[in-house]
């Protein structure tokens, strides 16, 4: 039985994925400051999960940052390629997805075959990311991953007027100050995101059906947000974080193939 492995190094955490046997196994650690560190932790850790050793692990597909340091890697992918081939082996109907990172975001447009057609990245601030969610979180000292649920509840959401996440930060102290609730300046947040993700569609265009995938797609105050902005119903993935490394996955698969 040939086993493929897909692993993906994001900028807060590493995940990586088994294929090939009865099921498909997953793992997810911390990145922390050394990429090459996590993979290698991941890839030992995968490999006990799944119960296999490295020769078991017929090709090796990487994506993420640090790729040309993971010493175990066959070959190495964009993680927009993997988004599109890991949405498309989930939904394979989906032709716009919104991938919400840590630190950026982007929108792919998904051919046949999950081929990418068209894409927008989000600017370089974090503005449009998970690690905003994250700031604001610990602004309101608030879980994250209790949020998405929090902001649900608000009945008058804060308007944020700045793009930037330094400043969203300083908006959202001085919300605190003036009593603002919790729930009204979360969904001002997700607001303010979906707006963002909106302006990227609009880039490439918007093409029926659409889902989200990255660690954002857990928040779903955000994932309501962007639905209620762009008047459609969002495909979410199971596992939204692992939709990256899955595509790697794939892609170890048609690679392992054409060679064999």
């Amino acid at each position: 039985m040939a086993f493929l492995m897909g692993i993906d190094i994001g900028s807060v955490t590493s995940k990586g994925i088994v294929t090939g046997g009865k099921s498909e196994i997953y793992h997810i650690i911390a990145s922390g400051s050394n990429y090459r560190v996590a993979a290698e932790k991941l890839r030992e850790e995968l490999l006990a999960k799944a119960g296999l050793q490295p020769e078991d692990i017929v090709f090796t597909a990487v994506t993420g940052h640090g790729t040309d340091t993971i010493p175990f890697g066959n070959q190495s992918f964009s993680d927009m390629r993997c988004c599109a081939r890991g949405i498309n082996r989930l939904f394979p109907r989906v032709r716009t997805v919104i991938d919400i990172q840590g630190q950026s975001s982007q929108v792919i447009r998904v051919g046949e075959e999950g081929r990418v057609l068209n894409f927008a990245v989000s600017e370089k601030c974090a503005s449009g990311s998970g690690r905003f969610l994250e700031i604001i979180a610990n602004v309101l000292r608030v879980k994250l991953e209790d949020i998405g649920e929090l902001s649900l509840k608000s009945k008058n959401p804060v308007v944020f007027t700045t793009g930037c996440a330094v400043f969203g930060e300083s908006e959202a102290i001085s919300r605190v100050a003036e009593g603002i609730p919790k729930e009204d300046i979360l969904a001002g947040v997700h607001k303010s995101i979906a707006d963002k993700m909106a302006a990227l569609i609009d880039k490439v265009g918007q093409e029926q059906e659409c889902a989200v995938s990255g660690g954002g797609a857990l928040d779903v105050g955000l994932v309501k947000a962007i639905e209620d902005n762009l008047g459609v119903s969002l495909q979410v993935p199971d596992r939204p974080q692992m939709v990256n490394a899955l595509g790697a996955a794939v892609m170890a698969e048609e690679v392992h193939t054409e060679e064999h």
